[in-house]
């Protein structure tokens, strides 16, 4: 019987090397974006902007959505000297700071605008959004601009599957020798 579970435990131990060492680097990635991603909201403004309140909480008092999102174009034309119109990835309206965020596909840029005015109240570069498309492998569809999101699932699939082998393969690479031990005695 313990012949049986040291066998056993060598093939477990290969695995766990042969998975741990074959994606050694992308194990890294994904704990330093998530360690990132964890304290973005305290990383005083530097990963995550801080959102602005604007002049007046009440709807009355805004401006139109497309008259916003005309203002959000300019500014942004503007400070890239882009010459294309870029492209609306979402529009974050915070009716309790009076504020629109306008979230641009390109180049993870962001701006916040007054709902009332108008007026410009933070231009931001997203890096919480690119460190979250390199923790998940979005940035490689955004990169081959696939459909679907093929990558990320792969991506997300072959490291969570490779994850919970690491784990299973670690708790028997723990637990025999422990086995082995009661079986002498």
């Amino acid at each position: 019987m313990s012949r049986k579970i040291v066998k056993r435990t060598r093939w477990y131990r290969k695995i766990h090397r042969w998975i741990a060492s074959g994606l050694f680097v992308f194990f890294f990635f994904i704990a330093a974006t998530g360690l990132l991603l964890g304290w973005k909201k305290n990383s005083n403004g530097y990963l995550l902007a801080d959102s602005q309140k604007g002049v007046s909480t009440n709807p009355k008092d805004w401006l139109t959505v497309d008259s916003l999102r005309s203002i959000a174009f300019k500014i942004y034309g503007d400070s890239t000297q882009a010459v294309n119109k870029p492209t609306v990835e979402r529009i974050d309206i915070r009716p309790s700071k009076g504020m629109v965020k306008f979230v641009f596909s390109e180049k993870y840029l962001a701006v916040q605008l007054d709902c009332s005015t108008g007026k410009l109240l933070h231009f931001e570069r997203r890096r919480a959004d690119f460190i979250e498309h390199l923790h998940d492998g979005t940035i490689l569809d955004n990169l081959f601009k696939t459909n679907g999101g093929i990558f990320k699932l792969s991506y997300t699939t072959i490291m969570g599957v490779s994850l919970l082998i690491l784990t299973i393969t670690g708790f028997w690479l723990w637990y025999n020798p422990k086995r082995i031990k009661q079986k002498k005695q």
